[in-house]
């Protein structure tokens, strides 16, 4: 058996060079310290008092694009999980578009089934466990029936799926219109659209569901989806809300048959993903690939229902423009 060398060999630290931090870039300065809130504050104060650093610094500078932005006629379109519907926040979109600063917006199919059912009945989303248990989930009759009715319509009068339930809601005088993100865009002339995928969402699962028509609606939304794009790449902004793998996809599409179609001029383009956890698609589709040499994407993961009013609060603060209409 070999005796072990008693000692490994040592870093001889007497050696290290060393210099004064007079020479260092600091990454922090107190100067970019956050402040304690004053009791009564403003939004403008709270948005102030946050330290100017990573997200909270971020939070700040993407507002400010959307200033830019919208000061310039440019675009902020939002790309809405149905999510967004389900926890309440209907009123802040309402009022954001009525302010002029949300221009358009885009769903997946549940968006719409959501939206129906609150203008429609005043309440939505189910019991999934218990439904999926006796085969009764997602099988009410009247929100498949309403959903039939807007594609029929759309079908009828060569719409996209989505200006054609903010019609329908309209046109039915639908008891709590006035909640709805669909009647209002409809009111207002944005564009709202929807983005199918047959068998992810209840309607499909019903006799009088007309897939024919329903996707043909749904690609006439594609196609209003990639003639926003082709101005939100000129220096517009989009952000998506809470949709982890269709908006992202149907998005990228968008985004590429506008620059294909476009004869000149180069892109300029602001995203930003807020959801509650990061996924790849929102991350690498909406936030990277877009913006890649264009313009910059930002990402921000928070529960819809604080981050969303944050930012509305913020926008409504910081950015002054013409109301477009108030009911």
């Amino acid at each position: 058996m070999t005796n072990p060398k008693k000692n490994q060999p040592r870093a001889d630290l007497s050696r290290v060079r060393r210099y004064s931090i007079r020479k260092r870039d600091n990454r922090t300065e107190i100067t970019g310290f956050g402040k304690p809130v004053k009791k009564g504050s403003c939004v403008s104060g709270f948005l102030d008092s946050l330290p100017k650093f990573l997200k909270a610094a971020d939070l700040n500078e993407f507002i400010d694009h959307v200033g830019r932005a919208r000061k310039k006629d440019l675009p902020f379109h939002c790309l809405l999980g149905a999510h967004t519907i389900k926890v309440g926040l209907s009123p802040i979109f309402i009022d954001l578009m009525k302010r002029g600063f949300v221009t358009g917006l885009s769903f997946n199919c549940a968006g719409l089934i959501h939206d129906l059912e609150l203008a429609f009945f005043g309440g939505t989303s189910e019991d999934v466990q218990r439904g999926l248990t006796d085969g009764s989930f997602g099988m009410v009759e009247e929100t498949g029936d309403l959903f039939a009715a807007v594609a029929r319509l759309a079908a009828d009068q060569d719409l996209g799926l989505g200006e054609a339930g903010g019609r329908f809601i309209e046109q039915e005088n639908a008891a709590n219109r006035k909640l709805s993100v669909f009647a209002t865009a409809y009111r207002l002339g944005l564009p709202v659209t929807i983005h199918v995928g047959i068998g992810t969402d209840i309607v499909s699962q019903h006799p009088n569901f007309d897939a024919a028509a329903v996707g043909e609606a749904s690609h006439v939304d594609f196609r209003i989806l990639a003639s926003v794009c082709s101005r939100l790449d000129r220096g517009g902004v989009l952000a998506n809300i809470g949709s982890a793998v269709i908006l992202p996809e149907v998005f990228l599409k968008a985004l590429t048959v506008a620059r294909n179609l476009r004869k000149k001029g180069t892109s300029r383009l602001i995203t930003a993903n807020f959801d509650m956890i990061e996924h790849y698609r929102p991350r690498v589709n909406v936030v990277t690939r877009p913006t890649f040499k264009t313009g910059k994407g930002f990402n921000f993961v928070g529960h819809h229902e604080i981050m969303v009013p944050l930012l509305a609060w913020g926008l409504k603060d910081r950015i002054t423009i013409p109301t477009t209409n108030g009911d």
